[in-house]
C-alpha cells in the first residue's frame, strides 16, 4: 500500500503561484538547522535578503542568489566550514516538496534520477541539471548558472546530499555512490566528505555530480506510485506556466556557449541552431545589447576563467574547458582581460598556487 502523503501547499489556489528562482521547499528546516549551528537566524536571513515568511509554504519562490547566499552567510556566522554538507545529508527527499515526491513516487531509482533531473528546471531556475548514462554507471550533474552568484559551495554540497539521500531511500542508509564530484576546491575539512557520502570525493571538477552504479539504478523505489507521479509532474510544471515569458536570448546564448566551450571554439551558427533561432535574430539581439558574438564568447570565457581559478583547477585544464587548444592561448586572453597572468592573479587572490 502506498504511504506517500502530498506535501502541504501543493495546490494553494486554483491558479498556482509562479517560480522564477527556487521553490522554498529547498529551504525546509533551514531556520532550525541554522539555530542548531549557533548562528543568529534573523541576522543570517537579513544579510541574505530572505523574508522568513516565504519559507512557510513549499511552493513560494525564493530568489536564487538569496537562497545560495543564506547558506554561505550561515556558514560564516556559525564558523561551520561544512555547513552545506551537514544540512544536505540530513535533508530527506520528502522535505523537498514536489521535486522530492516526484523522485519518491518513481518506479525505480534510475527513473527517480531521470524524473528529478527533468523536473529540476521547474523547481529551480538558472541551473543546469542532467542525468547521463555511461554504461556501467550513470551521473547526476548539477551546476548553478545564475550570473549574480559567485559563492555556491554550500548549495552544491547540500544538493549532492539531497541526491544521495534519494538513492538511500531505495538502497539503505549506509549506501554510497561510486563517487561524488564537486566544482569547488578542496576545503580544509575535506576528509569529512568521503565519510559522509561513503564514497570517494573529488574536488575541482567540471560539475557537481553523483556517480551511481548501473545495478543500483535498477532498484525499485519503495513508494512507487505512477498516478501520483503524473499528478506531481503536472503540478510542478504549473509554476512555470504562470510565469512563462520569453527569456533573454542573449542569456540563453551565454548558457549554450558555456555548454559547448569544452568542444572548441563556439560558432554563431551552431549556437543559433541550439537556440532554435536564425543567425540574424541572434545578431539582432546582440546588437541591442551592444555586443558582438565574439565579445559574448569572450565574456563567458573571462567569467569562467576566474571561477575555475578560484576552484583551484590547473591552468592547462581550464584552457581545455574554455575551448583553447593550449595553455598559452588562455594566458594571452587572461592578460587581456585582467592585465596579469593566471598564476599571478591566483596569488593576488590569496589562493594556493597550481600548475
Amino acid at each position: 500500500m502506498n504511504n506517500l502523503i502530498l506535501p502541504s501547499g501543493v495546490f494553494t489556489s486554483a491558479t498556482p503561484p509562479s517560480n522564477r528562482g527556487v521553490l522554498s521547499a529547498a529551504a525546509n528546516g533551514l531556520s532550525t538547522f541554522i539555530m542548531a549551528q549557533g548562528a543568529d537566524v534573523d541576522r543570517v536571513f537579513g544579510v541574505s535578503g530572505i523574508d522568513p515568511g516565504l519559507l512557510e509554504s513549499p511552493t513560494m519562490s525564493l530568489a536564487l542568489p538569496s537562497y545560495c547566499g543564506v547558506m554561505e552567510e550561515a556558514a560564516r556566522q556559525a564558523d561551520a566550514g561544512n555547513f552545506g554538507l551537514h544540512f544536505g545529508i540530513q535533508f530527506m527527499p520528502h522535505a523537498l516538496g514536489l521535486l522530492g515526491y516526484i523522485g519518491l513516487s518513481s518506479r525505480t531509482l534510475g527513473d527517480a534520477m531521470r524524473n528529478v533531473a527533468e523536473a529540476f528546471q521547474f523547481h529551480q531556475h538558472d541551473t543546469f541539471v542532467q542525468f547521463v548514462e555511461l554504461g556501467d554507471c550513470s551521473r547526476f550533474d548539477y551546476q548553478v548558472r545564475h550570473p549574480a552568484i559567485a559563492q555556491q559551495r554550500h548549495d552544491a554540497e547540500l544538493t549532492m546530499g539531497m541526491i544521495v539521500n534519494l538513492a538511500r531511500h531505495a538502497l539503505g542508509a549506509d549506501w554510497g555512490p561510486r563517487a561524488v564530484h564537486l566544482e569547488h576546491g578542496r576545503p580544509e575539512q575535506w576528509q569529512e566528505h568521503a565519510h559522509t557520502f561513503n564514497a570517494p570525493v573529488y574536488f575541482g571538477r567540471r560539475y557537481n555530480s553523483v556517480v551511481i552504479e548501473a545495478g543500483d539504478l535498477r532498484q525499485p523505489m519503495p513508494d512507487a506510485d505512477p498516478l501520483l507521479l503524473n499528478l506531481l509532474s503536472d503540478a510542478i510544471r504549473q509554476f512555470d506556466a504562470r510565469s512563462s515569458r520569453p527569456q533573454d536570448i542573449v542569456q540563453q546564448a551565454r548558457a549554450e556557449i558555456r555548454t559547448v566551450l569544452p568542444e572548441g571554439e563556439p560558432l554563431i551558427d551552431d549556437i543559433a541552431e541550439r537556440l532554435n533561432v536564425s543567425r540574424w535574430a541572434l545578431q539582432k539581439q546582440l546588437r541591442a545589447q551592444q555586443l558582438s558574438f565574439t565579445q559574448l564568447v569572450s565574456q563567458v570565457r573571462k567569467n569562467l576563467a576566474a571561477r575555475y581559478l578560484k576552484q583551484q583547477l590547473p591552468v592547462f585544464e581550464i584552457a581545455l574547458l574554455l575551448g583553447y587548444s593550449e595553455s598559452s592561448a588562455l594566458s594571452r586572453a587572461f592578460r587581456h582581460w585582467f592585465g596579469t597572468s593566471p598564476h599571478q592573479w591566483r596569488r593576488a587572490q590569496g589562493l594556493p598556487g597550481n600548475a
